[in-house]
């Protein structure tokens, strides 16, 4: 399953127009996304918004992601000041990668965001969470929190806006998009082999843990014949016949 480092902004010094911070904001937006990200079964880790910069970009490298994803807000320069809206994803300007999550995020936040037209990609050799992730990695500034009408929106928008992201990471690692549904729990039934979890629901996949008969997994959500559970810290698909809902 496709696993993602998730770097909301850290800046509590930018200050939102009404009420809050860049930092309070952002972290709620990457709380809303949790719930989207487990049940579509893309796994996480996120930075320590009380850490500097320096210590997220070494925690990402440290492991084997798919994607370094930062969620920041924007402000204009002074002589702009409450002047400029819009949404710009970012992307390292020598990756290819990083370009595709950037046009597939930004596409897709095109979708929600009141002006289409000011939703851009922008390759960059100079934010260094784009040239010193070893991950390819997407900065994403959702809007100009010195404007009235961005700050608005994204105060109001947090769960879309959570949703809307995961809808775009599921797409860049082209696998379904799954609404979360409450987690609830059931035992696998098969007779004798055990079952197999898998990493997209097609039974042709490949196989990343066998899970034996009478195994209880909680399950975050369904795709067709599939649920999307977990087992031993991993998440994936396992054919649901196999598996029994408690209740």
């Amino acid at each position: 399953m496709p696993s993602i480092f998730l770097s909301p902004s850290t800046q509590e010094w930018n200050p939102y127009l009404t009420v809050g911070n860049e930092e309070y904001w952002m972290n709620l937006i990457a709380d809303a996304m949790e719930p989207y990200l487990i049940a579509s079964g893309i796994s996480f880790t996120r930075n320590d918004r009380n850490a500097p910069l320096g210590q997220a970009i070494a925690q990402s490298n440290a492991g084997n992601y798919a994607l370094h994803l930062a969620l920041h807000s924007n402000a204009a320069p002074e002589n702009l000041a409450g002047r400029l809206q819009g949404i710009d994803a970012y992307y390292y300007a020598n990756s290819a990668r990083g370009r595709n999550a950037a046009e597939i995020l930004a596409r897709n936040l095109k979708t929600i965001y009141p002006d289409p037209s000011l939703v851009k990609t922008v390759g960059t050799t100079e934010l260094a969470e784009l040239s010193r992730t070893r991950a390819p990695a997407v900065l994403i500034e959702l809007g100009y929190h010195d404007n009235p009408e961005d700050e608005a929106w994204i105060r109001n928008n947090i769960v879309a806006i959570a949703r809307n992201l995961v809808q775009g990471l599921t797409v860049y690692f082209g696998i379904p998009f799954v609404e979360p549904q409450g987690v609830r729990y059931g035992t696998v039934t098969t007779e004798e082999t055990p079952l197999m979890l898998r990493n997209r629901p097609d039974i042709e996949a490949e196989i990343i843990a066998r899970i034996p008969r009478g195994t209880r997994l909680p399950i975050y959500g369904s795709v067709g014949e599939w649920y999307v559970v977990s087992y031993q810290g991993r998440e994936g698909y396992a054919f649901s016949d196999y598996i029994t809902p408690e209740g």
